[in-house]
């Protein structure tokens, strides 16, 4: 079949013929002229053209195995339609469509409600000048920490706790020694005393919170402490839009033998803060039983930085009630030897400097 053949002014695209006048092509439409050999060689471009190819392999990601969405939800943003994807502890985020805050109800439904919740005391503004201020001065720290933008990431988090009341009663037996010294014209002596003290008593506990997730650090967690239970409210869903928050996955039986070992190093503080006047004590026995143990489930606000520097994470954490931060900063060894090494320089030239001054 035989192809036909347009000539096309390249200018708008309209249909040009040859002008018998001008003996030249011609556009009706924008009175573009062109020379004869000029639409030669865009012919010659023309029959060069070729359609365009692009095919896709469209055979992309697998079908899922079992089990492996057991830990997913798929909720719908009722304000612009889209899909947001959490795992099951996810309270409450944004929806990364409209930045709509959103709160997954059926998180905190029967046994998962709180009991309380502490509200944020600390914005956003605050938290960032805080962190600003636990960079400052420290020259030394790689500059992606210092970032303005990487600050402004920090993210409002209500923390899942358990709170542990108990009235801990307690019998402590310390091995305590007392040390004389004293001197005649001959000899100096020393003379040790040993005593077995007893402490008994009854300490009570309120609220010795937890951390009941597992994506945060139980220790990081309380070194941010203390926490003012006064300020806590009956849990309402309302406090978590906009604002990310997790469920418990840690539950309060698992969580109980951290509550008991804090509770005891409380107590022993306590108790050895009463053996006084001695020269050593040492605990030797301790015995201490729980009574009316009881637990709560609470969310205590938390403003979250996450940083990735030489392959390890570096979490900083600032209480969203006091404003108190947490956080391990590390040393940027690059700078750090061209601080040392511009030190280094300097003392030299002053010692140069001096020893020319006294040559004088």
């Amino acid at each position: 079949m035989s192809q036909l053949q347009e000539y096309k002014c390249p200018c708008c695209g309209g249909a040009i013929a040859f002008d018998a006048n001008l003996q030249k092509m011609k556009c009706p439409y924008c009175d573009t002229e062109f020379e004869m050999e000029t639409l030669v060689s865009y012919d010659n471009e023309l029959k060069q053209d070729t359609d365009d190819s692009m095919e896709w392999d469209t055979n992309a990601g697998g079908e899922w195995e079992d089990g492996e969405t057991d830990h997913l939800r798929v909720y719908i943003c009722k304000s612009c339609g889209g899909e947001i994807v959490g795992d099951e502890t996810l309270g409450a985020t944004a929806c990364p469509f409209c930045d709509n805050p959103v709160v997954m109800m059926g998180q905190f439904k029967g046994d998962l409600k709180p009991d309380c919740v502490i509200p944020f005391k600390v914005d956003k503004k605050a938290a960032v000048a805080a962190l600003n201020r636990h960079y400052s001065g420290k020259r030394l720290l790689p500059k992606v920490f210092k970032d303005q933008n990487h600050i402004e990431e920090v993210k409002g988090v209500y923390v899942p706790f358990w709170l542990f009341d108990a009235d801990a009663n307690a019998n402590i037996r310390y091995r305590a020694s007392r040390v004389r010294h004293w001197s005649d014209s001959r000899y100096n002596y020393t003379e040790t005393s040993y005593f077995s003290v007893v402490r008994g008593g009854q300490v009570a506990f309120e609220h010795v919170p937890v951390d009941g997730s597992t994506k945060i650090d139980d220790t990081m967690m309380e070194s941010l402490e203390p926490f003012n239970f006064a300020d806590a409210v009956d849990f309402q869903t309302a406090y978590l839009a906009g604002y990310l928050a997790d469920k418990y996955d840690v539950n309060a039986d698992t969580s109980r033998d951290r509550a008991n070992e804090r509770i005891r190093q409380s107590t022993e503080q306590a108790f050895a803060r009463t053996v006084t006047g001695y020269s050593t004590v040492i605990p030797e026995h301790t015995n201490i039983q729980l009574n009316n143990g009881t637990a709560k489930y609470a969310l205590y606000p938390v403003w979250l930085l996450n940083t990735d520097w030489n392959g390890k994470k570096y979490t900083f954490a600032v209480n969203g009630q006091s404003g108190k931060i947490v956080g391990d900063l590390p040393l940027d060894k690059g700078a750090f030897w061209k601080w040392f090494f511009g030190i280094f320089a300097g003392v030299t030239a002053v010692c140069y400097l001096l020893q020319w001054l006294l040559a004088l």
